[in-house]
Order: structure tokens, then C-alpha cells, then sequence
């Protein structure tokens, strides 16, 4: 049996007018979104942006098919790593000449972590925060095993008392401006302007960031930056990720897997490796054309948007779905872990519900029609993504999860559909 709904009827009008006066609105009809499903997935994997299909068809009939080889000069497939990574550039606050896309996430996090320590090599430590995406401490723990460094596990409001008694010896401080689990977003300023004043590198990780909200690499003073293209920019499954290296090291910069396409002449086959001048020497190995290409289109989706909008349409709708939350959940025992204070809110919520039963709830939740993310065993992720989002599908999430809620209608312990969860 349903329980009628306390309120819905003042929460129906107020997201019928946020949604009537959302500047952004039009954007949606950039992304191929299916029917009668919402998706607050996107900050795992974004949806597929209408402009990709024709690109990709595009690549894969006339560029490969029909120009073959030809392709790498006449379609530019050769710079494409450079372009594709100018334009997530213009996206994360950098000046052109500082970003290259290519390779995964953890190739380029590794190529950061150990290209950050090489910058100051007399410094022991390297600091990431104990609650870090597993990779970001996995491949902190790598780079300190090859450069005979040691980790520091620290949260990062705790950075600054830290680095008053350890700054002398911290290379590099490495963390993400928004937590993956419950949306709490950092002070990217103040832990940058506290590394330096250590001494030391700021490494951020930006998957959870680049084309949400504004970042401003440039004028934050981060040295160096990675991100994925597969969330918040919908680049597709797998896309390849970014690196950002401020132009202030690229002399001095010395990356951990000198790949032939990131020579100074890759074409002359030289016995001995010589950097490329700038970030192309952050280049690996044969760009990955299909999915890079794909990216490219997809970033076509932010012409013209101001993400200073995003960002208020992003608080917007996470204020609105915490409303949503307290007036539809709480009576049922879920609370929020994302906080209450915009400026310390990234782009998703998380609700922890009151006994273990987030996979139960999400796959409940997809039976009707939302697509959400669980973190076992409490915790269930909403991620919004302005430039699709609308505060309609969020009123319809927090209702049909209460509604499941109510009703018991969910397995708690449901069977696995595959291995990914």
C-alpha cells in the first residue's frame, strides 16, 4: 500500500517553477536520454550527447573506411590528443598548450604522482586523503614504492596542521575537490595555497569535477591536474582522460613513461628519447582515435553554456533534492552525508538509509524508471548534472524511493545482475 505524500503537492510546484525558469533547460536536448528514466548516473557514467552518433559515424566510414592511413594528416587524427585536450582546458579554467587527453585516468594519475615527485626530489613524502577513489591510493602507494618515498594518509581539512610540522618534507599533496562518496566538495584554493606555502606540488583529481563547476586551474595556481572524460563530460564508457600541467614545469617536467608519440620528432625513430617541447611530452603512445574523437564531440555539449550556470543550476537541484529528502525520506530513517552548505556541495547527494540495503534500493529504484548509484552497504548516490537534469526527476527519484520504501518493495539483498555494481 502507498502512503500519500506530506507536501508533494508544494514540491511539485516548486520544481515546476525552477524548471520553468532554468536558463539550461534547452541544453537537454543535447543528449540522447531514453523515455521515462531518470538518470542520476551521470556521475559515474554521463549519457550519450546527441552529437556523438554522427561524429563517430563519421570516423569510422569516411575517416578510417574510406581515407584510411590518410586520416592521421588530413583529419587531424595526429594532433587530436593536444586539441581534444586544449578544449577540456577551456573547461577546467587552463590556457591552451597545458592540457593532453588520451590514455585512462590511471595512466595519467600515475604520469602526475611520479612526475610531480621527480619536481622535488629531496622531499620523502607524499600526502593523499584516506578517503581517495581506491586508485588515487593505490597508485600513490606505486610511485612511493618506485621512488623510495613514504605515504601520508590525511583528510584534507586536516592538510594545514599537518603540513605546519611535516611542509619541509611533502613533494606532493594529492586530492580530489569533491569527495566520490558523499558529494562534500573541498577548498581547492586554500589546500593548493597550503602546499605551496609548504613547498610543495597540488595534485588534483578532477573526474568528480571537470564540467560540473567551474575550476579555474590556472588561476588557483595548481600544478598539476587529471580527470576522466566519462562522467560529468560524457565521453562514453571508458573515454580517455585528461592531464594538466601548468606551463611553470614543463622544462623541468619528466614523465614516467616516455612514449614514442611524446619525442621531439617521433617520426626520425630515434635510438634515444628526447621530450617534446611542452605537454606534448606528456604524450604516451598511438592515440586511441574512435573513443578520443567520440570525446570531442561530446564536449560540444558545453558550447555556449556558462558553467558559472551549471553551478547554480547544480546547487539548485541538490538543495532542492536535500529538500525533497528531509520532507519524503527522513520519516522513513534516511539521512543525508552530503552537506547542507552550498559552498561545501558538489554535483550529487548521498542518503544513507538506516540498515544495509543500498544495493536493494537502486536496483529497486531501476525496476521503476531511476537510474541511481549505491556505494555498499548504506549509501545511495543521486548525481545531477545541470546541463540535463531537471528538479522534476528529482522529485520523481525521492518519490519513488519512497514509495518502494514504503511499500518493502526491494530486495535487500538482491541477486548479482553481473560484476559491476
Amino acid at each position: 500500500m502507498t502512503t500519500a505524500l506530506p507536501d508533494a503537492t508544494a514540491l511539485r510546484a516548486q520544481a515546476a517553477r525552477l524548471d520553468a525558469d532554468d536558463p539550461l533547460a534547452p541544453v537537454r536536448e543535447r543528449f540522447l536520454l531514453p523515455p521515462d528514466v531518470v538518470y542520476l548516473d551521470g556521475n559515474s557514467l554521463g549519457p550519450l550527447p546527441a552529437a556523438v552518433p554522427a561524429a563517430l559515424d563519421d570516423v569510422v566510414r569516411r575517416q578510417w573506411g574510406t581515407a584510411l592511413i590518410g586520416s592521421w594528416n588530413a583529419a587531424g587524427w595526429w594532433e587530436a590528443p593536444l586539441r581534444v585536450g586544449d578544449a577540456i582546458g577551456t573547461l577546467i579554467g587552463a590556457a591552451p598548450g597545458q592540457t593532453v587527453a588520451g590514455d585512462s585516468t590511471s595512466v595519467q594519475l600515475f604520469t602526475a604522482l611520479d612526475a610531480a615527485a621527480a619536481l622535488r626530489p629531496d622531499r620523502p613524502l607524499l600526502v593523499t586523503d584516506p578517503g581517495h577513489f581506491p586508485t588515487d591510493r593505490y597508485l600513490a602507494d606505486a610511485v612511493a614504492r618506485r621512488r623510495g618515498l613514504q605515504v601520508r594518509h590525511v583528510p584534507p581539512p586536516d592538510l594545514p596542521h599537518f603540513l605546519a610540522t611535516q611542509g619541509p618534507r611533502v613533494a606532493v599533496v594529492s586530492y580530489s575537490p569533491v569527495d566520490f562518496r558523499t558529494g562534500e566538495l573541498y577548498d581547492m584554493r586554500a589546500l593548493t595555497r597550503a602546499a605551496h606555502d609548504a613547498g610543495a606540488l597540488a595534485l588534483w583529481d578532477l573526474c568528480h569535477a571537470a564540467g560540473a563547476l567551474p575550476l579555474d586551474v590556472d588561476a588557483l595556481g595548481v600544478d598539476l591536474a587529471v580527470g576522466c572524460g566519462y562522467k560529468f563530460l560524457s565521453g562514453g564508457p571508458g573515454a580517455p582522460a585528461f592531464l594538466y600541467v601548468a606551463q611553470r614545469h614543463h622544462t623541468a617536467l619528466e614523465t614516467p613513461l616516455p612514449g614514442w608519440t611524446g619525442h621531439a620528432d617521433p617520426f626520425a625513430l630515434a635510438r634515444d628519447y628526447t621530450p617534446a617541447p611542452g605537454i606534448a611530452r606528456a604524450r604516451i603512445g598511438t592515440p586511441p582515435i574512435l573513443s578520443l574523437l567520440a570525446l570531442e564531440a561530446a564536449l560540444t555539449a558545453f558550447d555556449g553554456v556558462d558553467l558559472h550556470q551549471v553551478r547554480a543550476k547544480s546547487l539548485s537541484l541538490t538543495g532542492f533534492l536535500l529538500r525533497c529528502a528531509d520532507e519524503l525520506l527522513a520519516p522513513l530513517g534516511f539521512t543525508s552525508v552530503t552537506p547542507s552548505d552550498p559552498g561545501r556541495r558538489g554535483s550529487q547527494v548521498t542518503l544513507r538509509h538506516p540498515h544495509p540495503h543500498a544495493h536493494g534500493l537502486a536496483v529497486a529504484l531501476a525496476g521503476r524508471g531511476v537510474v541511481a548509484d549505491m556505494r555498499a552497504p548504506d549509501l545511495l548516490r543521486f548525481g545531477v548534472n545541470a546541463l540535463f537534469t531537471s528538479h522534476g526527476d528529482l522529485l520523481t527519484a525521492a518519490s519513488r524511493l519512497r514509495d518502494l520504501t514504503v511499500e518493502g518493495a526491494y530486495d535487500p539483498a538482491p541477486p548479482s545482475a553481473g560484476p559491476v555494481t
